[in-house]
């Protein structure tokens, strides 16, 4: 099951060498210190940090200390500091993010029941593809992401069909805004393109996971009522090898791709057919 993607339209592009208008030192200090945050899952002490945003300590310490207080991100003991789940919160509680994920867990629950595998729901979003909404297999043993996960966006199936099925203007600036996460591999510009234009024909991408050995990704867009991807439905298949027998990855493909449709009908996209 493919959507059938909507033709690009001509978008007004930003003249990248234009200055800032206005400048907000104290709150671009923030947001750097945020950013840099997101890199980590061991946090950074204050030395770390100064060195890694090239600011003095005595620079970014107020900042850090209101960031904390405001319950951004916390301290442990060896006075390592890393975001809290205060920004995913805030996030979530956005009324289009909040919909989508009302009407895609009961679709998610029964895709998980259906193929026995995990299965999650991702959007992009800040230059990352982040996990907003997860159910896990119900099997003994099952492999998924956690709600709040971020991804790399090129090297990750769910970023390759949020990526595909966007215009080339949205499609550059969403590139443009990438920020690697830890890991994230390098890729080929040039067969990133060709992965694009494969799966816009297929509708979907189904590879070996580029991060776990023995998965394989099932990514299918769902499209919004603009005809462009708005979330990716992304199950990472585990195949069984004793005598149990579950649905193998041609039929658990074409439940993911039924399910992508479905949700795509809800959010008002109706060029989801049969090939």
């Amino acid at each position: 099951m493919s959507p059938v993607a909507k033709q690009p339209t001509e978008q007004p592009t930003e003249d990248a060498a234009d200055p800032p208008r206005y400048a907000a030192p104290a709150l671009e200090k923030g947001l750097d210190i945020l950013e840099a945050l997101v890199d980590t899952t061991d946090g950074y002490t204050l030395n770390e940090l100064s060195l890694k945003l090239g600011r003095t300590v005595s620079e970014i310490f107020r900042m850090l200390v209101t960031l904390e207080r405001r319950g951004y991100v916390e301290s442990d003991r060896n006075d390592r500091y890393t975001l809290t789940l205060k920004l995913f919160e805030m996030v979530h509680r956005q009324q289009p993010i909040k919909s989508l994920t009302a009407v895609a867990l009961p679709l998610l629950r029964e895709l998980a029941n259906t193929t026995r595998q995990s299965c999650h729901l991702s959007i992009f979003q800040s230059g990352r593809v982040a996990v907003i909404a997860q159910i896990d297999s119900p099997e003994r043993w099952s492999f998924g992401l956690k709600v709040g996960a971020v991804m790399g966006l090129t090297d990750t199936s769910s970023g390759h069909v949020l990526l595909a099925f966007r215009d080339p203007v949205e499609r550059s600036r969403m590139l443009a805004a990438h920020m690697r996460v830890e890991g994230e591999l390098e890729v080929d510009h040039k067969q990133l393109t060709r992965t694009f234009t494969k799966i816009r024909a297929t509708g979907h991408e189904l590879v070996p996971s580029r991060q776990m050995r023995g998965v394989t990704n099932i990514a299918f867009p769902v499209i919004g009522n603009a005809g462009h991807a708005i979330a990716a439905i992304n199950v990472p298949y585990v195949e069984r090898i004793d005598q149990k027998i579950n649905p193998d990855v041609e039929e658990v493909c074409r439940l993911v791709g039924e399910t992508a449709a479905r949700l795509s009908a809800l959010m008002g996209f109706s060029g989801y057919n049969q090939p």
